[in-house]
């Protein structure tokens, strides 16, 4: 059976398949999984938001107009419902804080399992995770999902030159916090 792309999948869903959403599941689980893990850092929150993605995606399907690819599509909403929950975590702790007076293990499983590549994946993974979520979120879309600084910026809703910046600004933490942590040797 040949490899149906987004479109057949959505007109098939579309038709009624619905089982066959299945199939841009699993097709994006992981990459999205791993966006939001690098923005949330806390790895139960991750799993529910990706379910709340899915469940968005599916049933806003019929709005998608396939003007632009179905990954920059879910990813949008991957990105934006990732910032609703950080903002709704910043307003349960400033709420606690007033009344009083989190890991990367994800692992793709395409991912390079030799031994000295693994752990300097591990390693840039924690430095990664240290990052501000909008950080992390570029440098992901960037550099693991090969986005271009187009499709980053209809996810991020803002102009491509305000992804460059912060694709900019990005690096230069990442290298900060490498230069900073005497990481140089270990990753290169």
């Amino acid at each position: 059976m040949a490899k149906l792309d987004d479109l057949e999948i959505i007109e098939s869903v579309r038709r009624g398949n619905v089982s066959d959403y299945s199939l841009l599941i699993d097709r994006y689980k992981h990459k999205a999984f791993s966006m939001i893990f690098r923005m949330l850092k806390n790895r139960m929150d991750a799993e529910e938001v990706l379910q709340d993605c899915f469940v968005k995606a599916y049933n806003n399907l019929k709005s998608f107009k396939g003007d632009s690819l179905f990954s920059t599509w879910f990813y949008r909403i991957v990105y934006n419902t990732t910032l609703s929950r950080i903002g709704m975590k910043k307003r349960q702790i400033e709420e606690m804080m007033l009344s009083i007076g989190e890991e990367l293990d994800f692992e793709d499983p395409d991912a390079d399992t030799s031994g000295r590549k693994k752990e300097e994946k591990e390693l840039l993974n924690r430095v990664i995770e240290k990052l501000p979520p909008n950080y992390a979120a570029v440098i992901n879309l960037f550099y693991l999902e090969e986005m271009s600084c187009e499709e980053i910026s209809v996810i991020l809703n803002t102009g491509v030159p305000n992804v460059k910046v912060l694709l900019h600004r990005s690096r230069n933490a990442l290298k900060k916090l490498i230069k900073e942590n005497n990481l140089e040797d270990e990753l290169r």
